[in-house]
């Protein structure tokens, strides 16, 4: 296997019959049954039939250690800044001869390209691995088990596996983290624990069963180790929000709405236009607290309008009235905004 990795966490999983196929077509034989072949000789002497002679050699089916670990998902798993228990999911499957026991270890990539074509440019944190302890192919909180590795899988068998992880806040649209998980093929010794790591037979075949490796090099493994591994990425989907605060003079009172200046007694219209940048994710319970400034008075008349749009750097009069003024502040809760639009809130003040 590729060594290029920093090891995060080795958890492990419980063994539960899923995904199973039937034992004796891809593994073959399983290992350890006794092949027995018999001959027969019949004869005469003097035409006279003889007593029959036979003879018989049997052996034992060798072990055929053969696993692959595969991503689950034919994407990458879109998270968001922040997001803790990210969960994705790989099959490992044993393709051997005999049951056997999976040592898990998790890593992820230092760089390069990850899983589905991204770079990977950040590290999750708090990995974990689950077992499909009910074997329905999805992540169940309380019910599926985390363990430190998967036990007693039978020949020709799939077991799904989750792994968890946590993902930092102030990450951008489309940073990935790559991750990988490994499978080790060990002794399916006693239930409840993990066997030791198999070795492949060395030297001439013996009279007992043996063993040899028979996993391949695909997707950069390395063939004929006892172990494979598959990667997988998290992919940041993010807000990127950005707010701009403009002001107006409506009118004073001289000269009313034509050509007002900023005198006082003059109403001065402030908006706050926030606006979330095209591409990434929908930003929710977004919170605008704005202190109405010294030498202004908040003019309860016109209220408190939200939601409104804008055009180009103008807000638009089109909000409802919404939020609360209270100890000197304007404060509202806006509406979901999507990638690529724009909320606002409006209030007016007067000029003391």
């Amino acid at each position: 296997m590729t060594r290029n990795m920093r090891l995060l966490a080795s958890a492990s999983v419980l063994a539960a019959a899923a995904f199973a196929a039937s034992p004796a077509f891809a593994a073959g034989t399983t290992a350890g049954t006794t092949i027995t072949n018999s001959v027969t000789l019949t004869y005469k002497v003097g035409g006279v039939d003889q007593n029959s002679v036979t003879a018989s050699d049997g052996f034992k089916v060798d072990r055929k250690v053969n696993l692959t670990v595969a991503e689950a998902n034919t994407v990458t798993l879109s998270v968001s800044p922040g997001q803790q228990g990210a969960v994705t999911a790989f099959d490992v499957t044993n393709s051997s001869n005999a049951p056997l026991d999976f040592a898990l270890a998790v890593s992820q990539l230092d760089g390069g390209t990850a899983a589905h074509g991204r770079t990977d440019n950040f590290d999750v944190s708090g990995v974990k691995i689950f077992v499909d302890t009910n074997n329905n192919g999805s992540f169940d909180s309380g019910t599926d088990q985390e363990l430190s590795y998967l036990d007693q899988v039978a020949a020709d068998s799939t077991k799904r596996v989750f792994v968890m992880a946590d993902v930092p806040l102030g990450r951008a649209t489309n940073d990935t983290a790559g991750i990988r998980l490994t499978a080790t093929a060990a002794e399916a010794t006693a239930a409840g624990s993990v066997g030791a790591t198999v070795t492949e037979t060395t030297g001439a075949n013996t009279a007992e069963v043996d063993t040899v490796f028979a996993d391949t090099n695909s997707n950069g493994n390395v063939a004929r180790d006892g172990a494979h591994f598959a990667q997988d990425d998290f992919t940041v989907l993010a807000a990127a929000l950005t707010a701009t605060k403009t002001s107006r003079v409506i009118s004073d009172p001289f000269n009313d709405t034509t050509n007002p200046k900023m005198i006082p007694g003059a109403v001065v219209e402030y908006c706050v236009a926030v606006a979330n940048a095209a591409g990434g994710a929908t930003a929710s319970n977004v919170s605008i607290t704005d202190t109405v400034p010294a030498n202004t008075s908040y003019l309860a008349a016109f209220g408190i309008k939200i939601n409104g749009t804008v055009t180009g750097s103008t807000c638009n009069e089109d909000g409802t009235s919404g939020g609360s003024y209270a100890s000197g502040a304007v404060s509202a809760t806006l509406a979901d905004i999507a990638a690529g639009s724009a909320r606002t809130l409006v209030f007016r003040v007067t000029v003391n």
